[in-house]
């Protein structure tokens, strides 16, 4: 079985880095362009709400929560949370903001969470739009603390901050998603010349013969010169003649695994 020389192979990938570098600067333009005329932008707008519960009453029992209960207040965020969510709260939203869309495409472009486990917790909205991402969120702020003071008595949700026209897109990267094509394109090159290189049977320098058959001697080299020949892995397209033990002789064209084969007969 034949030996995989390494030293061999990065040399044949180092004469074919111009083809590397081509692959990988198409694949770069290629999902560039993608990314600029297919991908449609994305914005984000957000808006943070601030969780004050001094008392919560829960049926007919009141109870109250103290500055070290602080999972129960990060579990009230997880809850208004889930309210915020629910089908009821966001046809409001859709009716108050005159929006034009439904329960399920409304609740798809918004995310919440809280901050830094805090009591506070940011409400995002991702749309096409930039106008409607603000629009959006600052009317889920407005609604928002109306509907939980109505499902949880003595509630209380403030309005931090209002959602702002946002003035770049969350997404898609540009630069990001070139730098994945260049990769991708590099990758699969590099690939494809490895798998060349592993199914090339052809002898392309005396060196290979020397040191693969050394008890077969080399009688001679004729170099191709024929017209409009080029360097073939850095040697001129040779032939290369051998006399084996029966004193025929044999191109140095045929695979190598052929040669071997005679060479052992």
């Amino acid at each position: 079985m034949e030996e995989l020389d390494l030293w061999d192979l990065l040399a044949s990938l180092l004469r074919r880095a111009w083809a590397i570098v081509l692959v990988a600067v198409l694949g770069g333009v290629i999902a560039f362009g993608y990314t600029y005329y297919m991908v449609a932008p994305l914005y984000k707008a957000s808006t943070l709400l601030y969780v004050n519960n001094a008392t919560l009453s829960v049926g007919s029992q009141s109870v109250s929560i103290t500055a070290s209960q602080l999972s129960t207040a990060q579990r009230l965020v997880d809850t208004y949370i889930v309210i915020l969510k629910s089908r009821s709260v966001l046809n409001d939203v859709i009716e108050a903001g005159d929006l034009p869309y439904s329960y399920e495409g409304l609740r798809g472009m918004i995310s919440a969470d809280a901050v830094n486990s805090t009591e506070v917790f940011q409400v995002v909205v991702t749309c096409g739009d930039p106008q409607m991402a603000e629009h959006i969120a600052n009317t889920i702020a407005e609604v928002l603390p109306d509907r939980i003071a109505d499902i949880m008595a003595g509630s209380d949700v403030r309005i931090v901050d209002y959602a702002v026209v946002p003035s770049s897109r969350s997404s898609p990267s540009y630069t990001r998603n070139a730098t994945m094509g260049a990769l991708i394109g590099a990758a699969l090159c590099v690939g494809l010349l490895v798998l060349i290189y592993l199914l090339d049977d052809q002898i392309h320098s005396e060196e290979y013969l020397t040191q693969n058959f050394p008890d077969i001697p080399l009688l001679s080299v004729i170099p191709d010169m024929a017209p409009g020949r080029s360097r073939s892995g850095g040697y001129y397209s040779s032939r290369y003649y051998r006399r084996d033990y029966y004193g025929r002789y044999r191109n140095s064209y045929q695979s190598a695994a052929s040669q071997e084969k005679e060479a052992r007969k």
